[in-house]
This record gives structure tokens, C-alpha cells and sequence, in this order.
């Protein structure tokens, strides 16, 4: 399922990346750096063939809510078949999320970064290692050496792949596999190993994922539309997604797996998320709860960077691009696609949440995420043209 390197960490089986890993896409022409108040007329003409007859043709259905932020000015805007207000899976975002639950759990004298994770679940699911185990950090940095996904992932609705995967099925799987910490790790991307990381932290709460994400974020945030279970109303929303050939496909649900990428928002919810993680100074939470006392200082240790990934380097579970100083995160099931940016020294942030998944080349909403970043940082752009 999901998870493909550099550009795009999913949750499908890595895939031709085409010619944007070898180098050869084009680009538009530079210009100076763009404001948030002036993005949307840029990106008019930016956009002018993918709306005409590529990416976002009124043929394909497409829809895309982009959201962006720079110097504190904040703008929203759609195109295609979305609306400002529509719900979009977010899909591995998710991670960037649970990695924020990790550290308000962290703040708050919960659980500590370097707790093995096996001291997180039910007592026996698996023996302690004689060496080295995997901690909550390195599942937060994906570090662990655990595999992509399980081996007993098995789903019986392939249009709904994580729905019927049980947190038994979870244990099982670790009691075969172990949490022994390999003695030299790198960065892996595993998809199983936040889904893991949520129900840890889970446990250890004694509550639900949705229901620890709501008290530990998206409450004190006042992300009303950020959840993993749509109310009637938000289902109302919920923008149809499509494969990679623009066909209508089924949302997808999880389970045990829910920390790796299960939650559906809104480009306003979500540019909401991307300031208080640009300026965790200033945050005004939306409740006066416990865990809006510590969301400020949460939010600053969730950036530090923590290990080496990719071009950059890795904090709990954001990316840092060195040569841009962005920090990012994208996603994709198997109706949507999206990416999000925040960078604290140029002073912006944006996101791209789109209903469709990824193509042969790769993922349109990481190209626009990252054309985004390039035009608020003044640089040549990715093309979007077909």
C-alpha cells in the first residue's frame, strides 16, 4: 500500500516516479517571490493547461483546496470541483499528527522518547529483547528498521485496505517479528510503524486514537473539521475521490493502523495546523484544557531535527528539506493526495489537498506543493503543464 521515497511517502507500493526523480522535469520561468494575497493570480496562469485539459479538466472531476500563509497573510482558494470548505483524506499527513500526540505526551510526563514501545502494549504481546528495542523515537523518525507494512496485512475489501486490520492482528504480527532494534538503522519509511506509534500512545492513554487526537490537537487547536470519523454533515463535504484514471473509488477506514493515516480536514483546519507550527510562540489554544497548556512547547520540540532522511533530515515525523528549509510532509489513499509545507525562515506555510491519488509520474499535489514553495521562495517552479 501506500509509501514511495524523496517526493512521496504514501501508502502504495513504490512506483515509477517518472521524470521528476530523474531530473528532467521542466520548469517555469522564476519571478520574484510571490505574497500569499497575490499566490491565486499566479497560480491562475500557472494552471491555465491542467485546468484546460490536464490534471484538473472538467473531464477528470479533480478538485483541489489549497491553502497558504506568509507574513500572517492568509488566503484560501479552490479549483476544479472543490470548494474551500471541502473534506479531503490527508493521508500520510496523519504522521506529522501522531507525531504531535507523541510530544504532547511527552510535555505532559506521559511517556518519554526513549520508552521501549513494547512497555506501551498488553502485557506478554511480545518478549523483551536481549539487546537494543525499538523506542517511541524511533518509530516517530522512522528509524525502527520495521518493514513498510506487516506481512499479515490481508484486506478483504481492496477499496478499503485498512479498515478490517485489528490491533490483534497488530499484536500477532510483533509477536513474530519482535521489537528488537537493529543494530545499525537507517531511515525506512513504515507506514506500520506510526500506525503502531498511534495505538501505543493509545494504550497508554486509554482512549481511542480519534479520541486522543481530538484532546491532544485538534481540540486545543479548534480543527473542528480535522478528524478520522465524519459527522452526517461533513460526510455531506467529503469531495468524491478518484483513482489514477479519474475513476470514482471508496474512501478508506481504518482501525489499529489509524496513526499512519487516517484523518480527513479541510484546507482552512489544515493551514490552521500549518501556523501553529510556524509559530508555536505564538499560539492562542481554542480551549483552556491540560493539553492546551502544553501544545506551544509540544509544537517546538516536535521540530527538532532528530535523525538523517532523504535530502535532509527528520524531526517527529515532519521532513527537512536542507537545501529549502521547508519542513514537509505529503500523502496519498487511494482517492487523494496532498502536501504540506511550513518554512520558519522565509515565514510561510501552505498545504494542497487534492481528490485523486497517484499517477504514473507521481503525485500532481506534491508537484503544485512544491511549485508553491517555489514561487513564495522566488525560484523556478515545477511546471504543471501536462
Amino acid at each position: 500500500m501506500l509509501g514511495v521515497f524523496s517526493y512521496i511517502l504514501t501508502f502504495f507500493p513504490v512506483g515509477n516516479l517518472g521524470s521528476l526523480l530523474r531530473g528532467e522535469r521542466l520548469y517555469d520561468k522564476s519571478m520574484p517571490p510571490v505574497a500569499a494575497a497575490d499566490l491565486q493570480s499566479v497560480l491562475d496562469s500557472d494552471l491555465a493547461e491542467a485546468l484546460k485539459s490536464g490534471q484538473l479538466a472538467p473531464s477528470t472531476g479533480a478538485g483541489v483546496s489549497i491553502a497558504v500563509v506568509e507574513h500572517g497573510v492568509a488566503r484560501v482558494f479552490s479549483y476544479g470541483t472543490a470548494k474551500p470548505d471541502s473534506i479531503f483524506e490527508i493521508g500520510s499527513i496523519t504522521k506529522t499528527f501522531t507525531g504531535l500526540v507523541l510530544s504532547q505526551m511527552v510535555q505532559q510526563g506521559t511517556v518519554s522518547l526513549d520508552e521501549p514501545v513494547r512497555e506501551l502494549l498488553p502485557q506478554g504481546t511480545v518478549a523483551k529483547p536481549a539487546a537494543g528495542e525499538i523506542t517511541l523515537l524511533d518509530l516517530a523518525t522512522q528509524h525502527s528498521g520495521l518493514p513498510r507494512m506487516p506481512d499479515n496485512f490481508h484486506p478483504a475489501d481492496p477499496t478499503n485496505p485498512y479498515v478490517d486490520y485489528t490491533a490483534a492482528d497488530l499484536y500477532a504480527f510483533l509477536s513474530r517479528q519482535t521489537v528488537a532494534k537493529p543494530a545499525q538503522t537507517q531511515f525506512l519509511y513504515s507506514n506500520l510503524g506510526f500506525g503502531l506509534l498511534g495505538q501505543a500512545l493509545s494504550n497508554r492513554a486509554g482512549m481511542a486514537y480519534p479520541a486522543l487526537l481530538e484532546q491532544e490537537v485538534t481540540g486545543p487547536l479548534g480543527l473542528n473539521d480535522t478528524v478520522v470519523s465524519l459527522s452526517p454533515a461533513q460526510q455531506a463535504r467529503l469531495i468524491p475521490g478518484h483513482d489514477s484514471r479519474h475513476r470514482p473509488v471508496h474512501a478508506w477506514d481504518f482501525d489499529s493502523l489509524a496513526g499512519c493515516g487516517a484523518i480527513r480536514s479541510t484546507a482552512s483546519d489544515m493551514l490552521a495546523y500549518l501556523q501553529a507550527n510556524l509559530h508555536p510562540e505564538n499560539l492562542k489554544p481554542a480551549t483552556s484544557s491540560p493539553a492546551a497548556a502544553t501544545l506551544s512547547a509540544a509544537l517546538t520540540q516536535s521540530h527538532q531535527l532528530r535523525a538523517d532522511a532523504l535530502d535532509g533530515k527528520i524531526a517527529l515525523a515532519w521532513l527537512f528539506q536542507s537545501a529549502t528549509g521547508d519542513y514537509w510532509h505529503n500523502g496519498g489513499t487511494g482517492g487523494y493526495s496532498s502536501y504540506a509545507f511550513f518554512n520558519p525562515k522565509g515565514d510561510y506555510a501552505a498545504v494542497v489537498l487534492l481528490n485523486t491519488t497517484l499517477g504514473p509520474d507521481g503525485s500532481f499535489a506534491d508537484r503544485l506543493g512544491r511549485h508553491i514553495s517555489q514561487r513564495l521562495a522566488g525560484k523556478m517552479a515545477f511546471a504543471l503543464a501536462n
